[in-house]
């Protein structure tokens, strides 16, 4: 964790509160964003958290922008901060510089590359629409790329997630890339990891409050002459909840402090498996509290459980990553209690 973690984290949170009303949420899906709060953002300087000092920014590391990253889904703050920071994250760890002008990612499906001109289509862009670089892979022979690609010389099929987030489709057709450095493939797979620990950050967030948002309303609303939290099945699924939350708290902390470390081994992947079940059960279990409400327009619930829906099926998912556990322990000779345990690595060094 850096010096500079509670102060950004204080400021960010402070903006959220104040500016991301419902309204705000909702302008997405009318096809706006929050410009302003973007603006605000960029006037603060806390897109430059995790951008060496060397390179302009605030330094800070991988542990600053997750705890962010959480902020964005507690808020369903509307703006393309996750996209923007991680995209140049990903471009200082091959030492390249990051862009001022609105940039994104996408590093789930590797484009062809043939010298200097990229091929292929990437489905599910964040942002792309609004953001002026992209930041992707690319496959030449058996050497793999981090690259740099400028989106107005794309073609766009923009469309919306679940939660009416932007997303769109990306062909290239022998366009130049703007920058290329070779990765190997441990590289690449902690690039996957930076990306899953990002998308299980927001979840976590949305999770919190459609927790939150659930104990609150189990609180005011009252039938029968008292408050529903009173009830039986009501209580089953807050208790049903708030270990959920609790647990994923936790592995949002763990995997936040061992990628900071470069201590990450299969945490993430774990982590990533997990809030695939967390999510579920708080999604369901607070619109069963919520009722019908939850689901209208008027509510602010929905808000956050069309996000978990919307997040658990983009970029590494749990099936990504179930694959890649089974694949890692099927090579592996080490006894499988042992390599889920971490006795194996006592073993291997004793």
């Amino acid at each position: 964790m850096s010096e500079i973690k509670e102060m950004v984290v204080e400021v960010v949170e402070k903006i959220f509160k104040d500016k991301v009303e419902k309204e705000t949420v909702d302008l997405l899906e009318e096809n706006k964003w929050a410009e302003d709060i973007w603006q605000l953002l960029l006037e603060n300087e806390l897109h430059h958290v995790a951008v060496s000092e060397e390179d302009g920014g605030a330094g800070g590391d991988i542990e600053d922008l997750l705890a962010l990253y959480e902020l964005v889904g507690k808020y369903a703050a509307p703006v393309p901060y996750v996209e923007h920071t991680l995209a140049n994250f990903l471009l200082q760890q091959v030492e390249l510089k990051g862009y001022e002008q609105l940039t994104t990612y996408s590093i789930t499906t590797p484009l062809q590359l043939k010298g200097d001109a990229l091929f292929g289509t990437l489905k599910h862009v964040g942002w792309a629409q609004y953001a002026k670089k992209l930041v992707t892979m690319a496959q030449e022979g058996s050497q793999q790329f981090i690259v740099v690609a400028d989106l107005q010389d794309a073609q766009l099929k923009n469309s919306t997630n679940l939660a009416a987030e932007p997303r769109s489709e990306v062909v290239f057709e022998n366009l130049k890339a703007l920058q290329k450095v070779p990765v190997s493939e441990k590289q690449y797979d902690v690039f996957k990891k930076f990306v899953t620990a990002a998308s299980v950050s927001k979840m976590g967030g949305a999770l919190t409050t459609a927790f939150q948002l659930s104990v609150q309303f189990s609180k005011e609303r009252e039938q029968f002459g008292r408050p529903i939290h009173r009830f039986q099945l009501v209580q089953q699924h807050l208790a049903s909840m708030a270990g959920e939350q609790t647990l994923m708290t936790v592995a949002v902390n763990n995997i936040r402090t061992l990628l900071a470390a470069g201590r990450e081994e299969r945490e993430v992947a774990y982590a990533r498996l997990r809030m695939d079940d967390a999510s579920r059960t708080v999604a369901t279990s607070a619109h069963q509290v919520h009722a019908a409400i939850g689901v209208t327009h008027e509510h602010r619930l929905h808000q956050y459980t069309r996000r978990l829906w919307a997040w658990r099926d983009e970029e590494f998912t749990a099936r990504y990553w179930k694959k890649q556990l089974a694949q890692q322990l099927l090579e592996t000779k080490i006894d499988l209690w042992e390599s889920i345990t971490d006795q194996a690595e006592t073993h291997v060094h004793a």
